[in-house]
């Protein structure tokens, strides 16, 4: 069968690509504002891309067309589709009527720590043999790809993703995985763009619960007062608790960022990473009791997190410059952008940390979340805020207004060559860059280098 999807790029179609591709289909796939790592794992599997929307590509004749949720009407290609009479099925529905079928699915869900979290379940099922089947958010560097498939094996870790499925299903994605073991890891308000309070997201998060089995198991955290109104809208399954008080808890982390893992009070082994942040930890309690639901012994479990390598994108070094570390981190939720400075700030001790925030992300660039910005970045010694005034990216809000309760430590820009000027002129041997965004940036991270080494050249 001939696929053509539309929105191939993103993280999740771009993975639902290659699981097309491995499941034996031809796939091509159209898209604008490509970048890695999705268009070079899709370049390396002979995928065929389309640069942008256009109605020409009607001429393709596919079986399907498979939709992402970034188009919308008025696409042009998609105004052509629907003229047309074709067939068309968005992505999510896709996978769950004919890939997820007779797999054990085991769904992430969660506002924070979805890539993070499947990553590590994917990685422990990996170093047990089951030699599972996965479609992530992001790429770990022990599993080299964001999805991989073969129809002879039964474990299908998927990142289960909250946001609505397409402009014609307004479910969540995560509605057409039924997962058997489902991870809900946290919930906070977010997707302000779909959403209109926290209390529409509980409802998703009921639907996918009334979809799991009897038999099925149930990952959640404790003290969690939203996942606790879900769980008390009904469930059906075993569920199992992480965190403080909970069956699965961590102990604090030494010097090193090791910490040792109790299970019913009973302690069962050390992880011992280089991964910082409390929040790290409570995604390996996480992960642990769901690989455990698949039937892996916990000791092994933990065992294999001391082999994880981490996940590109998430506190990922990308280099360091006239003695300056520049890191990349996908945070761009408040709490994420928080729960990342402290894991960094653990790291570094009191060495300075210069935070590089693109507010990206619909919730972010509505200014839903802004006003909890400045809290959340106390943990930086200066802010760089990069704002768009016009654009797809534009911000509707002012950030000098917004982050004027952290002083002279904050300053925003909307030339990106300037806001790399202004950090490197600042920047001295021994600071850390964090920067944050949930896109591109503009390639960010290699302009600041270049400026660092040149500063620091003779």
């Amino acid at each position: 069968m001939h696929l053509h999807i539309l929105g191939i790029c993103g993280t999740f179609m771009g993975g639902l690509a290659l699981i097309a591709r491995a499941a034996g289909h031809r796939v091509t796939g159209c898209d604008t504002a490509v970048y890695p790592p999705m268009s070079t794992q899709l370049a390396e599997q002979g995928i065929d891309l389309i640069e942008g929307y256009g109605s020409e590509q009607l001429a393709l004749a596919p079986d399907l067309y498979v939709i992402g949720n970034v188009v919308t009407r008025g696409n042009p290609l998609m105004e052509a589709i629907l003229d047309a009479g074709a067939r068309y099925v968005s992505g999510p529905q896709w996978l769950g009527d004919n890939v997820l079928p007779g797999a054990h699915v085991l769904a992430v869900a969660g506002t924070h720590g979805k890539t993070t979290t499947s990553s590590m379940l994917a990685w422990i099922l990996e170093a047990a043999g089951l030699r599972p089947n996965f479609l992530i958010g992001g790429v770990a560097h022990d599993l080299k790809v964001s999805a991989r498939y073969d129809p002879a094996v039964r474990p299908f870790v998927i990142e289960a993703d909250e946001y609505d499925t397409a402009f014609f299903d307004k479910r969540s994605k995560f509605v057409h995985y039924r997962p058997r073991t489902a991870i809900l890891n946290n919930l906070e308000y977010d997707h302000a763009d779909i959403f209109p309070d926290l209390a529409a997201i509980e409802t998703q998060f009921h639907h996918l619960v009334r979809t799991i089995p009897e038999r099925g198991r149930i990952v959640l955290p404790t003290g969690s007062a939203a996942l606790d109104r879900v769980m008390a809208r009904g469930c059906w399954s075993e569920t199992v608790r992480f965190g403080a008080g909970g069956a699965w808890q961590a102990g604090p982390a030494d010097a090193d960022g090791a910490f040792e893992v109790l299970r019913h009070g009973q302690a069962i082994g050390t992880v011992r990473w280089t991964l910082g942040g409390e929040h790290n930890r409570l995604n390996a309690l996480a992960a642990l009791a769901a690989a455990e639901h698949a039937g892996v012994d916990p000791a092994e479990g933990v065992a294999a997190l001391s082999r994880f390598g981490g996940v590109k994108r998430r506190m990922e070094l990308r280099g360091t410059a006239g003695g300056v570390k520049v890191y990349d981190d996908f945070a761009h939720h408040p709490t994420a952008i928080e729960t990342t400075l402290e894991g960094l700030r653990r790291q570094v001790g009191q060495a300075r940390i210069l935070a590089v925030l693109e507010p990206r992300s619909n919730t972010m660039k509505l200014g839903a979340m802004a006003a909890r910005l400045p809290a959340a970045l106390q943990g930086a010694d200066r802010v760089f805020c990069f704002g768009a005034r016009s654009g797809k990216h534009a911000l509707g809000w002012n950030p000098d207004e917004v982050l004027a309760p952290l002083g002279e430590r904050a300053s925003s820009y909307d030339d990106l060559d300037a806001l790399v000027a202004a950090v490197a002129q600042a920047a001295q041997p021994g600071d850390h860059v964090l920067v944050m965004s949930n896109g591109g940036f503009g390639g960010v991270h290699g302009k600041l280098l270049d400026a660092l080494a040149r500063r620091g050249a003779p």
